[in-house]
């Protein structure tokens, strides 16, 4: 990850173009649902830029009585536009009543760890398992690293960092202890890991404020360094009722650890959510879910160049 951008620079370019969501802001469809009206969804996006390719782990969706979230799709594209489905794997052989947002991370040998959100039957439970999947796009081992409690804690939504140091994990906790009624409830929590797989837990990164459009949940979509320290966009949204719904904010951190909300949210009545950017050698290309007039939701894209930071410019 870069540390030479400015961030509130950054920050200002991406909020533009998620406001406008228009062709003249250079957005465009990556990926179409797997059918019309509302309840079809191809979103959740987790894209990385590896060698002049764009991947992308995204999560497909049908209506809640057709299967709800039936499977993640990892794929590729030389243009970051146009893309074709190399692996897929579905809710069915995870045993899970849904899948949700994947996370994808590049490993040495030319594959990748794919981090899968599984919903369990007949509750408001999920858990993270972890995939190996080698150059071929063929799934080789396979690991649950954030099993939660069906009493009290879900996990899912996870954003995943590795360096040559360690690696990092944003994860969305959903807190059961209070019924179904409050599981709906988000905050996000920060992790690290020698090696992926096994996680020592840091604390709440960033949580809901009272009385904010936010009040609801604080799901963090994207972690990035830059030169004043770390920024990050997440997921909000003031009400249950907003469920499905939520749009994007901006929170800024001293250390990856700790975040406080600085700005948003994107335009009521449009929703905008699990924004992901690959980082390019000259700018980042947006991926997001974002919703359209007949209720569905399609995967999105743009690019916005980038910003140098103040002792660079």
């Amino acid at each position: 990850m870069s540390t030479d951008v400015c961030g509130p620079t950054l920050a200002a370019q991406i909020t533009r173009v998620l406001a406008a969501n228009d062709a003249a802001s250079g957005v465009q469809t990556a990926i179409e649902p797997p059918g019309d009206g509302v309840g079809y969804w191809a979103g959740g996006p987790s894209a990385v830029y590896v060698d002049g390719t764009f991947w992308v782990a995204y999560r497909l969706r049908r209506p809640v009585d057709q299967g709800r979230g039936f499977a993640n799709v990892l794929a590729r594209s030389t243009d970051g536009v146009h893309f074709a489905p190399v692996t897929t794997v579905t809710s069915d052989e995870f045993g899970a009543a849904s899948l949700e947002r994947p996370a994808l991370v590049p490993v040495d040998d030319g594959g990748f760890r794919l981090y899968v959100s599984c919903s369990t039957w007949h509750s408001k439970h999920w858990s993270v398992e972890a995939l190996e999947i080698n150059p071929d796009g063929e799934v080789e081992g396979r690991k649950t690293v954030l099993p939660g409690d069906e009493a009290t804690t879900a996990w899912k939504d996870v954003v995943v960092h590795r360096s040559a140091q360690q690696w990092q994990m944003w994860a969305c906790r959903h807190p059961l202890a209070g019924g179904d009624d409050e599981a709906d409830r988000m905050s996000s929590w920060y992790a690290t890991s020698a090696d992926g797989w096994e996680w020592e837990w840091h604390g709440a990164a960033l949580t809901p404020t009272a009385g904010r459009w936010d009040a609801r949940g604080t799901r963090i979509a994207s972690v990035l360094r830059v030169s004043e320290g770390w920024l990050a966009f997440y997921d909000g949204r003031a009400s249950a009722q907003e469920n499905w719904h939520e749009r994007t904010g901006l929170a800024l951190g001293a250390g990856p650890e700790a975040f406080t909300a600085q700005g948003g949210p994107t335009p009521a009545g449009q929703t905008a959510r699990y924004l992901s950017l690959a980082e390019l050698p000259d700018g980042y290309r947006l991926y997001w879910e974002a919703s359209r007039v007949d209720g569905a939701h399609d995967l999105r894209t743009a690019y916005v160049p980038r910003p140098e930071s103040p002792t660079q410019s």
